[in-house]
């Protein structure tokens, strides 16, 4: 992500010379840019005020016609910026392509807190198999914090949101987000540049926040980015040269880097992770995905129990609860945090736990795991399940199968597996 800001210092040929040797490598290479400063100057020019609420711009009719002639005269001075190649170097008679187009699908922000955000949106989807084509023939794509909707509505976008959404959609090894100021107060003092999202978190928790200061904005996207799936997100600066191929290609790397949650830790569950548990499962119960489960039974059941951390967080567990003869056992309550349930690191957290809970089984000579399910038999078909009849769970189970839940029934051989 390359804000207006980023656009508007005079270091910003350098990062688009870095970029396009970057395509030459062949590193698969989506930009983002942004427009803000110079849609502010443009709305001055036109006796026009610039309004936001919590960072976002307040986009009007008239504020919109001026962002499309703002971003188009952007837009053209990248792309003319990569016609030149690479200049002043053996590369100099090399072509860099770049496509852009519509990409992104987008939604209106709506009204929040009161505020009617008009012509403002928000990523709606992301046709990310088009982009794939024009990064799969070494393109660099190009994308203008503009995007349309299916009824064909144009809307203004924050690029730094944009930014995040399509590293997250297209399952990106990094998000790199230019900004002028790469350091939170409190890493400096401390000599820290690599965090967690926990621990980039408590930092952001731990001083005084402003939404408005582009910096407090941008770590709190790599934040987000980071909490979906994307592995290692970073802020990087715009006004050094060669910033951006320092944090590639050495070990120091440079700016504040936040590397996605690495599953630290599946352990067997204590008393002191029941309200973690209880804040896991609560909400699935609410929606009739999980039966309900007082404290005092998870309380008596907790031996039962395995968790997963991630950045000391507790963000997934389960459970296995053996039959009277030992012969099979239910894996229950299979949950992780809403806030990776639909990522790759959710995704993780399901196998790492269904592993875990497997070894327990064989461990006690269990032959058979089964799970009951409303929602998720193609996960369990995907990890080794097959779905199979009620009359194929132990009897005690069949005594207790309810016929309204009409759960799936899914059975697999830890012999086999």
């Amino acid at each position: 992500m390359l804000g207006g800001d980023a656009l508007a210092h005079n270091n910003y040929i350098n990062i688009l010379h870095d970029l396009a040797l970057l395509t030459v490598l062949g590193v698969r290479l989506v930009l983002v840019h942004g427009a803000r400063p110079q849609l502010d100057a443009a709305l001055a020019k036109a006796g026009l005020e610039s309004e936001y609420h919590d960072y976002l711009r307040i986009t009007d009719a008239a504020t919109l016609k001026i962002a499309k002639a703002v971003t188009a005269d952007l837009r053209s001075k990248i792309e003319a910026s990569f016609s030149m190649g690479l200049p002043t170097t053996p590369l100099h008679n090399t072509d860099i392509s770049v496509y852009s187009g519509n990409f992104v699908n987008a939604q209106p922000i709506g009204v929040v807190d009161g505020v009617d955000h008009h012509f403002s949106g928000l990523v709606r989807n992301v046709r990310c198999k088009a982009i794939e084509q024009a990064l799969g023939v070494n393109s660099l794509v190009l994308i203008s914090p503009l995007a349309y909707s299916p009824a064909g509505e144009t809307y203004n976008l924050c690029a730094e949101d944009l930014a995040m959404k399509l590293a997250v959609d297209l399952k990106a090894e990094k998000l790199i987000v230019f900004s002028e100021a790469v350091f939170p107060g409190n890493s400096l003092r401390n000599n820290q540049s690599v965090f967690t999202p926990a621990e980039a978190q408590q930092l952001f928790d731990s001083e005084v926040i402003n939404l408005q200061n582009p910096l407090h904005y941008r770590l709190n996207t790599l934040i987000d980015a980071s909490r979906a799936g994307v592995p290692s997100s970073q802020l990087v600066s715009f006004t050094e040269d060669g910033a951006l191929l320092q944090e590639l290609y050495t070990a120091t790397g440079h700016g504040t880097q936040i590397r996605s949650g690495i599953i630290e830790d599946v352990r067997e569950a204590r008393h002191g992770d029941i309200s973690g548990i209880i804040e896991l499962i609560q909400p699935l119960e609410e929606t009739g995905v999980l039966l309900r489960r007082s404290r005092d039974k998870l309380e008596q059941e907790i031996d039962h129990f395995l968790v997963a951390e991630v950045d000391g967080v507790l963000a997934g567990c389960c459970a296995l609860y053996p039959t009277s003869d030992q012969q099979s056992a239910e894996l229950a309550c299979l949950v992780s945090h809403p806030a990776y349930r639909h990522t790759s690191l959710g995704d993780g957290l399901g196998t790492e736990l269904l592993a875990a809970i497997c070894a327990r089984a064989a461990s006690q000579g269990i032959r058979h795991l089964f799970a009951l399910t409303t929602r998720t038999r193609d996960w369990f078909i995907e990890n080794g399940f097959v779905e199979v009849g009620i009359s194929d769970l132990p009897q005690s189970k069949q005594a207790m199968y309810n016929f309204q839940r009409n759960s799936k029934v899914l059975l697999l051989d830890l012999e086999k597996h």
